[in-house]
């Protein structure tokens, strides 16, 4: 091989699964960690992650934390950060409970006043943040500090409760079985058949839209990645998402709160990817000053990032609540820290910018997954946080080295 068939050979693109997965990395490394982390503590406890009741379990105690890493997304895209979520969902919860046991509201009157709590707390802080410049960080401090405070206030320092059960349904109700002639099958005396045609069109929803997506960008010679890649990814997506409704089947069914999760994230996934909108979100974060010159509304898309980020903590609030059917002065702490978590774990930069729905998603599930697993485990307190703290480092840290390549 002459001197200059060896430099081309070197300077020629690899191709390939594993050079297109290397080269991708922030967008897949987030999946692939969250499915080795399922597989260790699958085996650890043995079997006890999957089990069906445990599945309904993780997305009952993660719906909070996944519902407010969408809106958390969009304002760290857009390079804010709002450390008052964990607080507002004590405060939404606290006010519910006083609204329905205290004074007797009707739970159709509770929900939207709290929604709109929600909204006018984001408004608020917003507001400051984008047409006065002041700092999110040092807004949104207080804004933690004065709803937790207005939180012991409201409840008097008590535990407010229990809640009516419609209102309970939000968290911890199931959508009836719709196809109950699946009973029996497999063996099984009890199947709920819904769960089970909600995973399979899902699924096939995902591979149509994968393919559609794809036949696209071969027409306008856009290079996709590799048909090998794309059938495997979707092969474990897929057979993932059957395997997960097939479990929720063989229990109660789907919870309301996952259809709730289900429709934001659908919802978030196309604003953030197919609209006008998102796209601008994102330009904000990637150059404040290049989005400003060229037209965007860069004050009014910060405050809406903060309206919809009250609007979805409120709504996290009275999930919460309706989870623990009571309202306590502890409620939401420390919820902020692993919402933000998520958000970075799932690959969002931290100069903004940068950040997909998926991911923060992933991120959510992956905190779940860990908490789930360690208290199986009987792992303390204590060890749970130090091993969090350095998983949520790690993910900081190769977002760092991601960019430096």
């Amino acid at each position: 091989m002459t001197t200059t068939d060896s430099t081309t050979a070197a300077t020629r693109p690899q191709t390939g699964i594993l050079a297109y997965l290397g080269g991708h990395l922030r967008d897949y490394g987030m999946l692939l960690a969250l499915i080795a982390i399922m597989v260790f503590f699958q085996i650890m406890t043995d079997g006890t992650l999957l089990k069906p009741v445990n599945i309904t379990n993780l997305f009952l105690q993660n719906s909070y934390i996944i519902i407010m890493a969408l809106g958390m997304l969009l304002v760290i895209v857009a390079g804010h950060i709002d450390l008052s979520v964990g607080s507002v969902v004590g405060f939404v919860g606290a006010l519910a409970a006083v609204m329905m046991v205290d004074w007797d509201w009707p739970v159709l009157v509770t929900i939207p006043a709290c929604l709109l709590v929600g909204i006018l707390i984001g408004a608020a802080q917003g507001y400051w943040v984008a047409y006065w410049k002041i700092p999110s960080f040092i807004v949104t401090l207080a804004g933690m500090l004065v709803f937790r405070g207005l939180s012991l206030w409201l409840l008097e320092g008590q535990s407010v409760g229990p809640f009516p059960k419609s209102f309970q349904s939000l968290s911890t109700g199931f959508i009836p079985d719709i196809f109950p002639f699946t009973a029996g099958l497999f063996g099984l005396e009890r199947m709920n058949g819904l769960a089970v045609v909600a995973g399979v069109v899902i699924a096939a929803v995902i591979v149509w839209m994968g393919l559609r997506s794809r036949t696209q960008n071969a027409r306008y010679g856009i290079e996709g990645e590799p048909f090998g890649f794309f059938v495997a990814r979707n092969i474990i997506v897929g057979g993932a998402i059957i395997f997960v409704a097939y479990k929720l089947s063989t229990f109660r069914g789907l919870p309301n709160v996952l259809i709730t999760m289900g429709i934001l994230i659908g919802v978030y996934a196309f604003l953030t990817e197919n609209t006008t909108l998102g796209r601008r979100i994102y330009a904000i974060g990637g150059n404040l000053k290049a989005a400003k010159l060229s037209g965007i509304k860069t004050e009014w898309l910060t405050f809406l990032t903060f309206v919809n980020m009250g609007l979805l903590a409120g709504l996290a609030g009275l999930i919460f609540a309706a989870r623990l059917n009571t309202a306590t002065p502890k409620g939401g702490v420390s919820f902020e820290l692993d919402v933000i978590a998520a958000v970075f774990i799932g690959g969002a930069s931290m100069s903004g910018g940068v950040g997909k729905i998926v991911g923060a998603v992933i991120g959510a599930f992956i905190m779940g997954v860990m908490n789930n697993g360690m208290s199986i485990l009987g792992i303390g307190i204590d060890y749970q946080q130090v091993i969090k703290g350095l998983v949520l480092l790690a993910a900081v840290i190769f977002d760092v080295y991601n960019k430096s390549k």
